[in-house]
């Protein structure tokens, strides 16, 4: 990495590059170096020295979603955001939190509790994600039942531009909307329009109680329960669909319906109450609280993004299908497949343990068929060159091109990550 290292060497502090290996990277990201900057000022030298050598840049914090999207290629420096992790400012009795990209959610979440706050996000490897991932990958979980995506919680926001110049939208007030569109398009760009540095959101107060239905049945049945749920009024924080298979890894059979009520106790208990009162006798239901409440919710999240090492080989994808038809989608997965749609969105994810690309493409096939999308998160790297990761068939490609045009005109930055090979 000599250089990358050493160019770089006189414009940080060589204490904060390190060789590739300091980053678990996919087998195909072959950097000279990573970096790790300190403040947004380095972050922002670092940058305007790629620019100046046209370096081919990955950012990223704690590398846990690098393995998201198109395969890279040609990389000479993956920029790390994770030495970028303090909270700026915690706003108590205005509910906002301003941060460094790289702080760690698991990190700063006890803090927020202690005022009875909360960031309504449940991303995939919670104990890893970084901020600036989450925004980048798009990747909030099921808490936006109730609580909307990330760009709706977003509303501020600071990046480092591919020349190290550095950009701002929006505030630290809930009610600004200044950028409000900015803020949008970098939330899950995957890193190709700029880099993230500091992050502003809304927060939630943490609620006094905490309750979980449970219901399992046949698909017919589950389908039409979710049918009768999303038209009652009902307000869940959390809902899901659990395919047999996911539902089984908790100890459960058939097809599941996984409700999560949060308020004071006697709203949530006459919810859970309402809800139990549409399960037909056929379904079977369970409520849980206390410690089984956090465990069902934090299972689904381990079975579909466990941390062993051995999982690597297994291809997770992100779907997207309308309600109506995601039931049935679930229900015609190869036996055994891990999936999950959230009730409110139909946004989802699925895991198989193998997969060839005939498979992948039928999937995909399956989703565009019914107005949906099905995009390959993590694969073997053979899979990934064998079939189009993104696999989109809208017809906005040319109008992504020319705002990656704008944004990075040499595409230096997370190059063949995006849509169309951007």
């Amino acid at each position: 990495m000599a250089n990358v290292a050493e160019t770089l060497g006189e414009v940080v502090e060589r204490d904060r590059i390190l060789p590739p290996k300091s980053l678990n990277l996919p087998e195909y990201l072959t950097p000279e170096a990573v970096v790790y900057p300190t403040s947004e000022a380095e972050l922002s030298a670092v940058m305007a020295c790629a620019h100046e050598h046209r370096w081919r840049v990955i950012p990223c914090g704690s590398g846990s979603k690098l393995t998201w999207g198109g395969v890279g290629s040609g990389v000479d420096l993956v920029v790390s955001t994770a030495r970028l992790d303090q909270v700026i400012d915690h706003a108590v009795g205005d509910m906002t939190l301003t941060t460094w990209s790289g702080a760690k959610l698991a990190d700063f979440a006890p803090r927020l509790a202690q005022h009875n706050q909360f960031l309504a996000v449940d991303p995939a490897y919670p104990e890893r994600a970084t901020l600036g991932g989450i925004v980048a990958t798009a990747d909030t979980g099921s808490l936006r039942q109730r609580y909307g995506g990330l760009r709706d919680m977003l509303i501020g926001i600071s990046f480092v531009r591919y020349d190290g110049a550095i950009a701002k939208a929006g505030g630290r007030v809930v009610k600004n909307v200044a950028g409000y569109d900015l803020m949008k398009l970098l939330t899950g760009s995957y890193g190709t329009l700029g880099i993230i540095s500091q992050l502003t959101f809304r927060l939630y107060p943490g609620q006094d109680t905490s309750k979980t239905v449970v219901v399992t049945g046949v698909a017919g049945e589950i389908e039409a329960l979710v049918n009768a749920l999303r038209l009652s009024p009902l307000t869940p924080a959390a809902l899901d669909i659990l395919s047999p298979a996911l539902a089984n890894r908790l100890g459960y059979e058939g097809f599941a319906l996984v409700a999560r009520f949060q308020s004071i106790a006697p709203g949530v208990d006459e919810q859970v109450e309402a809800l139990l009162a549409m399960v037909e006798p056929a379904l079977s239901a369970q409520v849980l609280q206390g410690a089984e409440d956090e465990q069902v919710w934090a299972g689904v999240s381990a079975v579909l993004f466990p941390q062993s090492e051995e999982q690597k080989e297994a291809i997770v994808a992100k779907v997207g299908l309308p309600l109506a038809k995601a039931v049935a989608w679930l229900d015609q997965l190869p036996s055994g497949s891990l999936a999950r749609i959230h009730g409110g969105s139909g946004i989802g994810t699925v895991r198989l343990a193998v997969a060839t690309a005939d498979m992948v493409n039928e999937l995909h096939r399956g989703c565009t068929t019914n107005q949906g999308y099905f995009t390959l998160l993590e694969a073997p790297l053979s899979l990934k060159k064998s079939v189009d990761v993104w696999g989109y068939s809208g017809n906005a490609l040319s109008v992504m091109q020319a705002i990656k045009a704008q944004f990075d005109p040499h595409h230096c930055l997370s190059p063949g990550r995006f849509v169309g090979g951007i």
